[in-house]
């Protein structure tokens, strides 16, 4: 790499392909690897451990003040209270790896009072080392990344992922590709959030979106998202992503055509946080709302449904309340029968 790089990106770089040597050492051995279900479809294997352990040891050991936001250990490592935090995924893409399936990577970003600020995102298959800074752009080893220059989504080849888990919407998820596949020239579902996301820096996809998402899975791609002259946030067009559980990325052009096919799908809620009162939420459903925790208040025209997203109120509300509203709610639509109302339960965003 010929630029001079910020050293908290070298540091990162240098944490990156340490764990890129485990994983592909523990490449050529998978029959004997020893593999976990943290719970149904989604799996651990020691190689995550090992390699988020190498990660976490070489970013504390040049920062030692430092935060941790890790995949498997969470906040267990590192200052709870730094404004600077790491936000790491150490196998991007297990279930892949553990199938040999060359897709999958080790994703590092540095955030700055919650701004991500530096980002690396290594695939040791194929030895691609993707980093940004921001406001120094993004680049592929030494190539200077940009996002695709298509204007018509129709021309366009879209990255995806496809639900997984036990609890995941899978009717709303096809309703989603039945909305986006006639759109557009190609569908793919690699199974690497991460890489999809620096595909679509680097142009070799002209947009992506999925939900279900955690910070890990995105946070460093984000960046190599924007610094390649792309846009990214939820599926309604807003910045706030990171923490809300859906993503869209795409170049400008095609990034509005994206937003006006996922909006109706949107379940933006507010996420390891209480919302505060008075805040907007976008297009939450009320089967959303009770899984989360949240308690929504009509706006004024009345629209409830997830097809056309309005802006409704919402505070957090205790389980205590939330079951007793859901008791009160079901009495009234006795009493109201034929017309019923409120919650009938739905799958829950986490």
């Amino acid at each position: 790499m010929s630029q001079a790089l910020h050293p908290m990106l070298n540091t990162a770089i240098k944490a990156a392909r340490s764990a890129g040597a485990i994983i592909n050492r523990a490449s050529l051995d998978l029959d004997i690897l020893k593999v976990n279900a943290k719970s149904p479809n989604d799996f651990v294997t020691e190689v995550d451990h090992k390699a988020e352990a190498v990660i976490i040891e070489t970013l504390l050991g040049a920062y030692p003040g430092h935060g941790i936001l890790a995949e498997e250990s969470g906040r267990e490592h590192g200052a709870k209270d730094s404004e600077f935090v790491w936000i790491i995924d150490p196998l991007d893409g297990t279930t892949n790896f553990i199938h040999g399936f060359p897709v999958y990577c080790v994703s590092i970003a540095l955030a700055h009072r919650g701004q991500v600020q530096q980002a690396v995102v290594y695939d040791p298959t194929r030895n691609d080392l993707f980093f940004a800074s921001k406001g120094r752009g993004a680049f592929l080893n030494d190539r200077r990344l940009r996002v695709s220059k298509r204007t018509r989504l129709t021309e366009c080849l879209v990255s995806t992922g496809f639900p997984f888990r036990k609890g995941d919407n899978f009717k709303r998820y096809m309703q989603m590709m039945e909305a986006v596949m006639p759109a557009c020239a190609g569908l793919r579902r690699p199974g690497s959030a991460a890489l999809d996301l620096c595909y679509v820096a680097a142009g070799y996809t002209d947009g992506f979106f999925e939900n279900g998402l955690s910070p890990w899975d995105i946070a460093a791609g984000s960046l190599m998202v924007t610094e390649a002259g792309g846009l990214i946030g939820n599926f309604t067009g807003e910045a706030d992503y990171l923490y809300q559980r859906e993503c869209l990325a795409a170049s400008p052009r095609i990034y509005g055509q994206l937003v006006a096919l996922l909006s109706p799908f949107t379940h933006v809620i507010a996420a390891d946080a209480a919302v505060a009162p008075g805040e907007t939420t976008v297009g939450i459903t009320p089967e959303d709302a009770l899984a989360a925790g949240v308690k929504i208040e009509r706006d004024p025209s009345g629209a409830t449904s997830p097809a056309a997203p309005v802006k409704r109120v919402a505070t957090r509300i205790s389980k205590e309340t939330m079951a007793a509203e859901k008791q009160a709610a079901a009495e009234a639509d006795r009493k109201a029968a034929p017309r019923p109302r409120g919650p009938r339960g739905g799958d829950a965003p986490f």
